[in-house]
Order: C-alpha cells, then structure tokens, then sequence
C-alpha cells in the first residue's frame, strides 16, 4: 500500500503507469488494492470490472474528486454528481454537444483550427500541446458562448489559465500561491459568466439555443447563476487538457510514421480538392463522417496514449464482486489503461497499428471516452475536433519533431516530453 497517507500516489501520477499497473498486476492479478493521496483504493483490470462499476451497478459507485478540485471547478458541476440532478445536467450538456448542434460548428471549428496553423510557421520551435490547448479553449467558447466579444474572451481566457495553472498544485490559500491565485481566478470567472448570463437573458435574440450557455438558460430550466458557471468551467476543464493532449499525441505518431502520414494525408487531400483546393466553404460535416483512414488513426491514438487512465468512484456501501469485499468509502478505480494494453483484447498492444480498428472492440475493451452514465458527453466535439486539426495539418504543412522524440511525462495527462517540441512549415503549392 505505500507510504503512510501518501501511499503509492507518486508512482501512480509522476511514472509511467503502465509500468505502475503493470507491476502490480503481474503480482496480484486483476484485482489489487493501493493507496492514493491517503485513500485505501480497489483497482480493478479487467472489462467486466469496468462494466460493473461504470454501467451495470453505478449506483454503488459515486464519482469522488478531491474537494480542493471540486472548489475550483465548482460542486454544481455535473460530473461531480449522481442521481437525478446529473441525469438532468447530463441532458442539458448532451444537448449543446449533439452531433445535430456540433455539425453546424464544423465551420467555426475549422476557421479556427486554420487561423492557428497559421501562426505556426514564423520557424520557431513550438510547444506543440501549449499550442494545442489555446484551439481547444478557443473551441471550447466557441460551443459554449457562440460569438463573443473580445473583452469577455480576453478575461475568460485570462483567468481560465489562472485556474489551470494552480488546478493540480498543493491546495495551500496562502498569498502568491498557485492555488490562492486560482481561487481568486475562479470567483473573478463566475462574474464574467454571470455578466454574460445577465446580457443573454436581457437580450433573447443573441441567443439561438445551439451552445451550451443557450441550452442552460432554456426557459424550461431553473438552474441558478452559480450552477451555470459551475457546469461551463466543468465543460470547459474536461475538454481543454483531455482533447490537447489527444491531438499532441496524434501529431507525434503520424510524424513517428511517414507511411501512414502518407496515407492520411492522401485520403485528405482528396477531399481538400473535392473543396476545389478549400476555395469551397471549406470542410463539411458529411466529409468528417468519411474519414476511414483519418479516423482508425485518431482511435488507435486514444487507446495508446489512454490519456484518461482510469476512472475514480467510491463505494457508497459494502459491495462484493467476485468474492471481494469493497468496504463502503473505499475508492475504486476501473483501469482503461491496462484494458487497453491488453494483449488479450488487442494484439501486440505497443505497437502503433490503426488497422486494428478495422473491427470493432469487444465491449468494455476501448474506453478513451469512459462509460455508463458518466461517459463524457462531449466526445462527438472531440473527436470532430480531431478530425479538422488533422485535415488541416496534413494537407498544409510539414513539422519535424526536435529533441527527445520518446519521452514522456504526466502533469496529470501523459503527454510526450516538454509537450513536443516541433517546427512547422507550410507546402509548397506544388505539394498541395
């Protein structure tokens, strides 16, 4: 179990966990119990485990986070909760991020996935995942806000990276700390959202419903100012990091693979010259849905980086399986990480190989997105996301990676080491 109180949390988040899991499965089987940030923990291996805890009996396993987490997101925000009030924020969300609202985003998504790839090709060395989290945020309050004016986006981004920067810092509210300047950050994001609430009430007309904000203030809805804001910095928090970090690692292993660089940029030039050359409106939902290439790249991605490792419950009673008690309080983690490594569901599992997905997984055996009720509502927007930054990266510009191409650090979300360090240049027009 570790070290008093700390346990064995500094090997789970500052190593390779697949190292971690692997060690410990090796020893113990499918089932094992550690200790995290001074929590006894359950982990459990296996498909069926995930099913049981994430769909079959959610009910005994409530979501848990850290309160000094929850405090900065705020406790109204839906994946903190279970029961009826997340099945109704559930459905809210769902709503501003089905593929009916994201497929008529596919243009403003794209406008600002081209504007940034612009900017990229001054020579310099970038921090390719810094870089991917400014079109992820800037994303994120496209779906959440529709059109904004650039004071509200300055602030909005402004204190968003307060929050950011101090979110996984020791939770310390002494003046000058990273968690002190977060807190303070967070209050100063409800009253520009609240600001924001107030004017789209005032004025219907600047809202048509289709973004998150529009659906939370549907008149059928009784939600307060503070829930709100709570489920639009939760919206905005699970999509930023989780979709950078996905599109980082995308960027290294097409590099890593100049074969299959090949291929996707091929099946994407095809529909760039079907847009005649992209002097058409550009992309179109129906193209993003026939992406088959494209798309095995993007899942074979989320199952080797498995940026969400594991899902964090607690047991709200004494619940047995398979001849294990897990004693009501205790925190259970489904482990998507080494599901997804398995050599049972997924043949030579370090290797790089889209193809794979030329079948379906088995189920419960590839979960980037989680499951159950709590599976992430906005993995269309994601994979969308994905989807546009590759059509636009392959057809338009070379990169070559610098520095350490292997590494890897985890600050919490494995991404390559100092966030891929790469330079961007665009084509030639005879390469285009």
């Amino acid at each position: 179990m570790g070290l008093p109180y700390i346990g064995e949390t500094l090997q789970l988040y500052y190593q390779d966990p697949n190292i971690f899991f692997a060690t410990k499965q090796r020893k113990y089987g499918e089932i094992f119990k550690t200790q995290i940030l001074g929590c006894p923990c359950v982990m459990l291996a296996s498909p069926e485990s995930a099913r049981f805890v994430l769909v079959t009996q959610a009910h005994l396993f409530k979501p848990t986070y850290p309160k000094s987490k929850e405090n900065l997101i705020g406790p109204s925000a839906l994946f903190f909760h279970q029961g009826e009030y997340h099945l109704r924020l559930r459905k809210l969300v769902q709503g501003s991020l089905s593929p009916e609202v994201v497929k008529n985003s596919v243009k403003g998504i794209s406008d600002l996935t081209n504007c940034l790839l612009e900017s990229w090709t001054d020579h310099n060395v970038l921090d390719t995942f810094q870089e991917l989290k400014k079109l992820s945020f800037e994303v994120g309050i496209l779906t959440t806000f529709g059109d904004l004016a650039d004071h509200y986006r300055k602030e909005l981004k402004r204190n968003y990276s307060m929050l950011d920067k101090g979110y996984n810092s020791f939770p310390i509210t002494l003046p000058g700390t990273p968690y002190k300047k977060a807190t303070s950050a967070r209050k100063r994001l409800n009253s520009i959202i609240g600001e924001l609430i107030d004017e789209r009430r005032e004025n219907k007309s600047c809202s048509n419903g289709k973004d998150l904000l529009g659906f939370l203030l549907d008149s059928n809805n009784d939600l307060t100012g503070d829930q709100i804001a709570d489920n639009i910095i939760g919206v905005l928090f699970a999509a930023q990091d989780t979709t950078a970090t996905a599109m980082t690692w995308i960027v290294k292993y097409l590099h890593d693979h100049p074969k299959l660089l090949q291929a996707v940029t091929d099946e994407q030039m095809e529909i760039l010259q079907s847009n005649n050359g992209g002097e058409n409106d550009g992309l179109t939902w129906s193209q993003t849905r026939n992406m088959g290439i494209t798309n095995k790249v993007v899942l074979e991605s989320l199952r080797m980086a498995s940026i969400i490792s594991f899902a964090f419950r607690e047991a709200v009673a004494d619940v047995e399986y398979k001849g294990y008690l897990i004693p009501k309080g205790w925190k259970v983690m489904p482990l998507f990480r080494s599901i997804h490594g398995n050599p049972e569901f997924f043949s030579n599992p370090q290797n790089f190989d889209p193809s794979r997905f030329e079948d379906t997984p088995k189920p419960y055996t590839f979960m980037p997105f989680g499951a159950g009720v709590h599976m992430c509502p906005g993995n269309e927007l994601a994979k969308v996301e994905m989807w546009i930054m590759i059509h636009h990266l392959v057809t338009k510009f070379r990169w070559k990676v610098e520095g350490n191409q292997s590494g890897v650090q985890y600050a919490p979300f494995p991404i390559p080491l100092q966030g891929l360090p790469a330079r961007f240049w665009k084509k030639e027009s005879s390469e285009v």
